[in-house]
């Protein structure tokens, strides 16, 4: 009877040891426990979201300033253009760069080249040399003599209004001369950006001549006086 009893406090102790266990683990995994965890963990995420959030919206302010950026220097360029986007004229005086020329051949005279030239669209300038330079080549020989013919008051060149010149390649009555097939031209022996024009056909270059400018094509065949 006694070893019965000694056996039953023996379970009854291990079941309230089981017991006290279980409740120990219940205790441990509260689920209040669990939701507090979550609640102070969720602050910490939002805090690094706010950070990405910071730093996308810092990249946005830094392509948006490039993006003013190329618009502050597209108008800096502007600057330099006329309001209807036509360059600005570049000076009361015609150069070589504002100008636009064409060289056609002519039978008068034994024949010659006729130098037609016009502003550039929308400059404004003046032909304040008389003649221009002209030369066949880098040699003295092949630079043009001018001649009487032409040779107006300043020119006014705009829109469609254009100037003439006559060139002779050859004056002389022998076979001797050089060919070419390219003339320079320049507004004025000093002018810094001369011009190559190529010719309508192979000229052949022996003491060349040139005409003044003139308002009337008529005025510019090359005669020697």
């Amino acid at each position: 009877m006694r070893s019965r009893l000694a056996a039953r406090s023996a379970r009854l102790v291990l079941a309230a040891a089981a017991v006290t266990a279980l409740a120990a683990t219940t205790t441990a995994c509260n689920p209040n426990d669990i939701t507090e965890v979550s609640s102070s963990t969720a602050p910490s995420t939002a805090a690094g979201n706010s950070g990405n959030d910071s730093s996308a919206t810092s990249d946005s302010a830094s392509t948006s300033g490039s993006s003013t950026g190329g618009s502050r220097s597209s108008g800096s360029d502007k600057a330099v253009d006329s309001s209807d986007g036509k360059k600005s004229d570049y000076g009361q005086s015609c150069g070589t760069n504002d100008l636009d020329f064409t060289i056609t051949p002519e039978s008068q005279a034994g024949g010659y080249y006729l130098i037609t030239a016009k502003a550039k669209s929308g400059i404004t300038c003046y032909l304040d040399e008389n003649t221009p330079s002209v030369s066949f080549g880098s040699s003295a020989d092949g630079v043009a003599s001018p001649v009487g013919q032409g040779g107006e008051d300043p020119i006014k060149l705009t829109g469609s209004t254009a100037a003439y010149a006559g060139i002779n390649p050859k004056t002389t009555n022998n076979d001797s001369g050089k060919q070419f097939e390219n003339v320079i031209i320049a507004t004025s022996e000093t002018d810094p950006n001369p011009v190559e024009v190529k010719l309508p056909d192979t000229a052949t270059v022996d003491k060349p001549i040139v005409t003044g400018w003139a308002t009337n094509p008529a005025n510019s065949v090359p005669v020697i006086i």
